[in-house]
């Protein structure tokens, strides 16, 4: 019998450790899914999460090297896996990235933070709570963006992990405990921008305790990557349930 059709999603992303959620998130979705995770170089160590080093290893060069390794794969779409690295310049660069993406790999493109704001326009949300785990700074940057994309930004809280490996090493309580402290406004959303960290798990019992969308980096991004692919599948949390074109 010929092998049916496969559709192969591309992910480019800096290694940390949650590397698995785009295999399980991305394989659930159908079973004519295939997934090619590709790895970008790294800026700094124990505070890659700094701006500085954000800058490059968000940088375009840095990731055409990855995207060029990717084409070979030929995927349906290619997704930069990486919220900071993306949102650290704004909108208009974050664009510029996906674009250089869609140039190097032939494939269509977008990032994690550009997905944040086709998720939240899917499901027509436009006020939300963010738990980030990054460093002050380097979370205003993500509410800043999220600001140029027109969404509203009504609580904000930070866990001051320096680095991805840092970050992935928090306890699920950890984030339980601080979206129940930090609340999420009526309508809203709340968001967990950080692919480092093994999310998917928790999006069930926040939504359950929350009683609005809960929005993970890994889930996004592989509903991103989806959307771009053409396909709908099933996924984790109310987006892959209420989200709209």
């Amino acid at each position: 019998m010929p092998r049916a059709a496969r559709t192969r999603l591309g992910f480019l992303y800096p290694p940390t450790g949650a590397e698995h959620e785009l295999y399980l998130a991305g394989e659930a979705l159908d079973p004519s899914v295939d997934v090619a995770v590709v790895g970008v170089r790294i800026s700094g160590g124990d505070d890659e999460h700094a701006p500085l080093h954000l800058r490059a290893t968000g940088s375009i060069p840095n990731l055409e090297l990855s995207a060029k390794v990717i084409a070979h794969l030929k995927p349906a779409s290619v997704m930069w896996a990486c919220t900071s690295g993306s949102f650290i310049d704004g909108l208009a660069f974050a664009r510029e990235q996906a674009a250089a993406l869609t140039r190097a790999s032939g494939a269509p493109a977008s990032s994690t933070s550009l997905a944040f704001l086709s998720a939240l326009a899917a499901l027509g949300i436009g006020n939300v709570a963010v738990l980030a785990t990054y460093p002050e700074e380097t979370s205003r940057a993500f509410t800043s963006f999220l600001a140029e994309g027109g969404v509203s930004i009504d609580r904000l809280s930070w866990l001051d992990a320096p680095s991805g490996p840092a970050a992935a090493a928090f306890a699920t309580e950890r984030f339980i405990d601080g979206a129940a402290k930090l609340g999420v406004p009526k309508g809203g959303a709340l968001l967990l921008p950080d692919t480092a960290v093994p999310s998917l798990d928790l999006i069930a019992p926040l939504e359950d305790r929350l009683g609005v969308p809960v929005l993970t980096a890994n889930q996004v991004t592989v509903w991103e990557g989806a959307r771009l692919a053409g396909i709908e599948g099933r996924g984790p949390g109310r987006l892959f349930k209420e989200a709209r074109e």
